[in-house]
């Protein structure tokens, strides 16, 4: 189905601009829909579930927090990027700051990136070597290379203009499988709608606010609240894989409305991955089922092994949809990232053998950062241990960090900074954040930190960038950049 979505989106345009930016004439309820599949991904789906042992329901908290970050992206940082009609929006810090900083932005991006699509696409490949491919001797980089060729075999050529598409439809498996599970568990506990919403509320796993223990917590509200602002800015708002899509909207307008409904369906959606994880722990105590000692495999192992043959496809269905949707997205933001921020290729208008020249070293590209992600997956099997959803934003706390601060002292300072100085700033923030997340149980008074971590990178990345800023600012449209979207 997905090849065949490519072959019609990319038959008549497969050029730069097409697999850019769709030719900005994407439909923003096709985009607000497909944006539901990529923000959510294989992560969500089975590792938001598993950690509903431990942390109750508190994982909502941080879901409010997105929301309101959801909002700030609207009312602040779309209306920059549309105001600038960028393809990446990290040429933003050029003309506000100068090349160096935009460099510096560019690459924070495509490791932070790389890292957190591959941990993505990481879950899917270990729960399916477990379950399914250790039976047959596959190995392990045969699973994820055969993953990622099939995700390159429908981007390569339409790329954005494709994924509009293709992640309509992943989104659509993805809720379905949810529904789904929900129904099929819901059937084996003899559970009626009624009955089904009163056991998940009763159970012990319901909790959602916690207000106890500031310092100890990482679940605490004010914590997960703040963190989840933090985290929907930076790793959506100055994220070009989430901002490519709502680039590629007709105008500001239809971009903005995009992102109020992905907003309301993304805080709905949520809520029903946690009501899963609630009753797979009822349903594992109920059956006597012992729980994974990794709590990403609870969800697979009822789904596989317990609830039937048609429960086991519809879950496959699912999480292979979630996790093709963010890392489609991911390769086609990395592609054109590189190309428009390293190759400058936006600037280039080529024709005849030119622009075909172009269109072959995209491809190479799309290649490269295909086999980037076979390595550092593999890497993954040997490093990782924990949850994968603990694992992915503790990495975003170090490297989305730096972006958050160049962008927060882009819009809310008039300062020039010194620009060659911007990468030394970028690299020590998140080294004194680890540092200091190391001791903070020491130094602070038994203080453990969670997702506010990525706040306090971001802070510190502000107050660097002020140490290296000038006293006047001289550039009246820099300066017309760092205002004029607050207006």
């Amino acid at each position: 189905m997905l090849l065949f979505i490519a072959w019609l989106t990319s038959r008549k345009a497969s050029d730069n601009e097409a697999f850019f930016i769709a030719n900005r004439n994407s439909r923003w309820y096709l985009v607000a829909f497909g944006m539901i599949g990529t923000s959510i991904s294989g992560v969500t789906f089975i590792s938001v579930p598993g950690t509903v042992r431990q942390d109750f329901f508190s994982y909502f908290q941080f879901v409010l927090g997105n929301a309101v970050g959801y909002i700030v992206i609207v009312l602040v940082l779309m209306p920059l990027y549309y105001r600038l009609q960028l393809t990446s929006i990290y040429a933003y810090l050029e003309k506000r700051f100068g090349t160096t900083s935009y460099k510096t932005g560019a690459f924070i991006f495509l490791v932070s990136r790389t890292i957190g699509s591959a941990f993505r696409l990481f879950l899917v490949a270990i729960v399916l070597q477990h379950f399914i491919f250790d039976a047959w001797q596959i190995p392990f980089w045969v699973t994820v290379a055969v993953s990622l060729l099939l995700i390159w075999t429908y981007t390569f050529r339409g790329g954005l203009k494709t994924i509009i598409w293709t992640d309509t439809i992943q989104t659509v498996f993805l809720l379905l499988s949810v529904l789904l599970s929900i129904i099929f568990i819901a059937r084996s506990m003899h559970l009626d709608l009624s009955g089904l919403v009163h056991t998940v509320k009763d159970s012990a796993y319901s909790k959602i606010f916690i207000w106890d223990n500031f310092a100890d917590d990482k679940r605490h509200f004010i914590k997960h609240f703040l963190g989840g602002i933090a985290v929907s800015v930076a790793m959506t708002g100055m994220d070009q894989d989430l901002m490519q899509k709502n680039l590629s909207c007709r105008n500001i307008r239809e971009a903005q409305r995009n992102m109020f409904s992905f907003t309301g369906v993304f805080v709905f959606v949520n809520i029903f991955f946690l009501c899963v994880g609630a009753l797979l722990y009822l349903y594992a105590a109920a059956r006597g089922i012992a729980v994974p000692a990794r709590s990403d495999y609870l969800y697979p192992e009822i789904a596989l092994h317990h609830l039937g043959g048609l429960a086991a496809i519809v879950f496959i269905l699912g999480l292979t949809a979630a996790t093709f949707a963010t890392t489609d997205s991911a390769l086609t933001a990395l592609t054109t990232s590189f190309c428009v921020d390293f190759l400058r290729m936006d600037k280039r208008h080529a024709a005849g053998e030119d622009h075909v020249r172009m269109i072959r070293t995209r491809h190479i590209v799309h290649v490269i950062f295909s086999l980037v992600f076979l390595g550092v997956i593999v890497a993954f099997r040997y490093l990782v241990s924990e949850a994968v959803v603990t694992a992915i934003f503790t990495v975003a706390s170090y490297t989305y960090g730096p972006l958050l601060g160049l962008f927060m002292f882009g819009i809310l300072s008039r300062r020039p900074v010194k620009d060659k100085w911007t990468p030394v700033i970028c690299i020590l923030s998140p080294l004194v954040c680890w540092v200091l997340n190391r001791n903070a149980e020491q130094w602070l008074g038994g203080y453990h930190f969670g997702f506010e971590l990525l706040i306090v990178n971001g802070l510190l990345t502000y107050l660097g960038l002020l140490l290296i800023s000038k006293k006047s600012y001289t550039d009246a449209k820099a300066e017309t950049l760092s205002t004029q979207p607050l207006q």
